[in-house]
C-alpha cells in the first residue's frame, strides 16, 4: 500500500513537529493520527486551512505546554505504591498495566488517563521502577512505580532494602569427596 501524506497539528513522538508533512501508513494514519486529532489528510484544501489557523494552533501548544510544564513541577518526584500478589521469587500473578498506575497516580492527586502512561514493556515482578507519564507532547515526567505485595513491604522498597527471597545456595561438594562417597557405595553393594 502506498503510503498516506498527513500535516501534524501537534508534536508526535519519533514522527515529527507541529506543521510537518509526514508520509506514514494508511492504518498508523486511520486508526491513531486523525481519530485523536493528532493530524489531518494533506491536501490543498486543508493546507490552506492549517496555515490560516497555523498562529492560532501554536498558540494553544503553547499554553498546554506551559500548563503542562507547571503540573510537572507540582508534582515532581512523584512515588505511587502499587500492591499486588507475588510469589515468594517475587513474580507478579499478572502484571501492572498503564491503567492501573494511572488509577494509583490519580489517587496520589496527578489525573492522568492510561495512554499518557508510557510503558516500554509490561511490569510483572516486585520492585520500584520509573515510568514517564507524557502530560504534553513536550513534557514528560518521571514517576517511581512502587510495586509490593503489602504496605509494609512497599515501605522497605522505599528505603532500598530487598522483599524477595533470597534462594539459599547448597553447598558445594567437592568432586573428589563425591567419587569417594560414590566408590565406598560400589565396594559397599
Amino acid at each position: 500500500m502506498a503510503a498516506v501524506e498527513v500535516i501534524l497539528l501537534q508534536r508526535v513522538e519519533k514522527l515529527g513537529q507541529m506543521g510537518d508533512m509526514v508520509k506514514v501508513k494508511p492504518g498508523f494514519a486511520r486508526n491513531y493520527l486523525l481519530p485523536e486529532k493528532k493530524a489531518i489528510r494533506a491536501n490543498k484544501d486543508n493546507l490552506a486551512k492549517f496555515e490560516q489557523q497555523r498562529a492560532q494552533l501554536e498558540a494553544l501548544n503553547l499554553k498546554r505546554r506551559e500548563e503542562a510544564e507547571r503540573v510537572a513541577e507540582r508534582v515532581g518526584g512523584l512515588t505511587v505504591v502499587i500492591v499486588r500478589q507475588a510469589g515468594e521469587s517475587g513474580s507478579l500473578y499478572g502484571s501492572v498495566s498503564a491503567r492501573d498506575i494511572a488509577e494509583a497516580a490519580a489517587a496520589a492527586g496527578l489525573t492522568v488517563n492510561r495512554s499518557q502512561v508510557v510503558l516500554d514493556h509490561p511490569i510483572k515482578t516486585l520492585g520500584v521502577r520509573q515510568v514517564r507519564v507524557m502530560l504534553h507532547p513536550e513534557v514528560a515526567i518521571p514517576v517511581a512505580v512502587n510495586i509490593a505485595r503489602s504496605l509494609e513491604e512497599a515501605e522497605k522498597q522505599a528505603r532500598g532494602e530487598r522483599v524477595t527471597a533470597v534462594e539459599e545456595e547448597e553447598p558445594e561438594l567437592d568432586l573428589e569427596q563425591m567419587l569417594d562417597e560414590e566408590a565406598a557405595q560400589i565396594a559397599a553393594g
